[in-house]
C-alpha cells in the first residue's frame, strides 16, 4: 500500500500531473502579463497545453554525430528531478511533520539537475551554438549557485534544522534582517535558475538562436519546455516555504503569486546581461549580500 501511495504522490499529486498543470498556469500568467506590458492581447489560458501537445506531435530528430543516449536522456532526467522536488516540497507544505531528515539537502541537490541536463544535452548534440549555450549555462551555475546556497543557509542557521518541515514551522511567525536579505538574493538566483531575463544568456535567441535547445525537437523539446514551466511553480513555492511559510492554502497562493509577479516584473523591466556581466553581478553583489546575511544569522539578527 505504501508503494502505491508513493507512486500516486509522484505521478498524480503533488507530483508530476499537479506540478505540470500548475506550471502551465504559471506560464500562462507570465506570458499574459508580458503581453499586456507589450500592449498585446496575449495567449488563451490553455495555450501552454496546446504548445505541449503540438511539440509531442512533431518528429524527434537526433543530430548526426550526437550522443543519442545522452541527448534523449537529458530532458527525462531533468523533469524527473523537478517532479521529485515538487513532491517533497508540496508534501512538506501539506504535512510538515512528515518531512524526513535531510530533505533540504536533497531538494537543493535535485534543483541543480535540470540545469546540468541542459548542459549535457547541449554538448551531446555536437552543435557549435548548442555547445556555446551549454558553456554559458555552466558559467551561470558557477555564478549563482554559491549565493543561492548561502541564502538558503540562513533559515537553516536560524532554525538549526535541515528538515524543511521544521524550518517552515520554526519560521511561521518570525522575520529578521538576515532572512529578508537572503530572500532577495534567493529571488535573484531563482531568476537565473529559470533562465529568464536578464539572466537568459545561455539561450539568448538574438545571439545563439535557442542555445542548448537548438537541435531539440518533438517530445524531448516538449519535455524541456515543460520542465521550465514546472520550475516556474516549484522554485517560488520552495522559497516561499523556506523564507515565508504559508499559514493556509489562501496565504500560500497569495505568497506564491507575489513571487511570480516579482519574476515577471524583473523579466519585463531589465535588458539581457552578457555572460561576463552575469558572472560579475552574482559574485560582486548577491554573493556579498548572502555572506552578510549568513553572518547576521549567526549573530541572531
Amino acid at each position: 500500500m505504501n508503494y502505491i501511495k508513493l507512486i500516486l504522490n509522484l505521478v498524480v499529486f503533488p507530483g508530476f500531473l499537479f506540478t505540470a498543470a500548475a506550471g502551465m498556469v504559471a506560464s500562462f500568467i507570465d506570458r499574459k502579463v508580458t503581453a499586456r506590458v507589450h500592449w498585446r492581447v496575449g495567449p488563451p489560458l490553455l495555450q501552454p497545453l496546446y504548445d505541449f501537445i503540438k511539440y509531442l506531435g512533431k518528429e524527434t530528430i537526433v543530430p548526426k554525430g550526437a550522443s543519442r543516449l545522452m541527448f534523449l536522456a537529458s530532458p527525462v532526467a531533468g523533469i524527473s528531478a523537478v517532479t521529485v522536488v515538487s513532491t517533497i516540497v508540496m508534501g512538506t507544505l501539506l504535512a510538515p511533520a512528515e518531512s524526513f531528515v535531510g530533505d533540504f539537502i536533497v531538494v537543493v541537490y535535485l534543483l541543480t539537475i535540470p540545469s546540468m541536463c541542459v548542459i549535457i544535452g547541449g554538448f551531446a548534440s555536437r552543435n557549435p551554438l548548442a555547445s556555446l549555450g551549454a558553456n554559458r549555462e555552466m558559467k551561470m551555475i558557477l555564478a549563482y549557485e554559491l549565493p543561492f546556497l548561502l541564502s538558503l543557509f540562513v533559515p537553516v542557521i536560524k532554525t538549526g534544522s535541515i528538515k524543511i518541515g521544521e524550518i517552515a514551522q520554526a519560521q511561521a511567525s518570525t522575520g529578521s534582517l538576515s532572512g529578508w536579505l537572503a530572500l532577495i538574493v534567493a529571488v535573484l538566483c531563482m531568476q537565473a535558475k529559470l533562465g529568464l531575463v536578464p539572466f537568459d544568456a545561455a539561450e539568448a535567441e538574438q545571439e545563439i538562436i535557442a542555445g542548448p535547445y537548438i537541435e531539440y525537437s518533438g517530445t524531448p523539446y516538449a519535455i524541456f519546455r515543460l520542465t521550465r514551466q514546472m520550475l516556474l511553480f516549484v522554485l517560488p513555492m520552495f522559497l516561499s516555504v523556506m523564507f515565508m511559510p504559508p499559514r493556509g492554502i489562501i496565504d500560500g497562493i497569495l505568497k506564491y503569486v507575489v513571487l511570480l509577479v516579482v519574476i515577471v516584473l524583473i523579466r519585463n523591466t531589465n535588458p539581457r546581461l552578457k555572460i561576463d556581466q552575469v558572472i560579475k553581478f552574482f559574485w560582486r553583489i548577491p554573493a556579498v549580500i548572502a555572506a552578510a546575511a549568513v553572518i547576521l544569522a549567526l549573530n541572531g539578527m
